[in-house]
């Protein structure tokens, strides 16, 4: 998996390009928080569900239907968002989505259940050049932890931020 912080980019950079009354500092948090989310699947390993399950690590939480749903689910509070439907259902889907995006980037484990209910099947992106984060937060303080940030840093962290730059930058030019 791509670690909490870089899930945390996809969201950042739709909400520095999109920013506006429907795309407001509210549904960013709620994207923020939805962009980590699959990965509580974690828990199952508490539960003796195997790793490969679908209901495991990397497995239906990891899925565009799961992401749907769970986007589906918010559009409920757009008022209290203080947004509109389809604009929390976008930011929602595509945090909630772009989490298994990240972790078919990355170089180990299983792959995720992407298509999920539809297909079982684990998948990678062939271009698989993000270090895979450990579990756990103490992992981050060891040598493979400094290695899976430099990683991010050159895949996620610095192209979100060219791309998060650049799109304000056109917004300002459009505004």
């Amino acid at each position: 998996m791509a670690s909490a912080f870089a899930h945390a980019v996809v969201p950042l950079v739709v909400y520095a390009v999109f920013k506006g009354k429907s795309m407001n500092l509210r549904l960013l948090v709620l994207a923020i928080v939805l962009a980590i989310a699959p990965d509580a699947d974690v828990l199952a390993f508490k539960f003796d569900v195997a790793y490969g399950s679908e209901w495991g690590h990397r497995g239906f939480t990891h899925s565009l239907f799961f992401a749907g749903c769970i986007a589906a689910f918010f559009t409920l509070f757009a008022k209290q968002l203080n947004s509109r439907p389809l604009v929390v259902f976008a930011m929602c889907f595509t945090a909630c989505a772009s989490h298994a995006a990240l972790d078919a980037l990355t170089n180990g484990g299983q792959g995720v259940a992407l298509y999920w209910p539809f297909s079982l099947d684990r998948v990678f992106f062939p271009f698989r050049p993000v270090q895979v984060s450990p579990i756990g937060v103490s992992a981050f303080f060891t040598d493979r932890g400094l290695r899976v940030i430099a990683s991010e840093m050159v895949w996620i962290f610095i192209p979100g931020f060219v791309i998060g730059l650049v799109g304000v930058l056109v917004r300002r030019k459009l505004s």
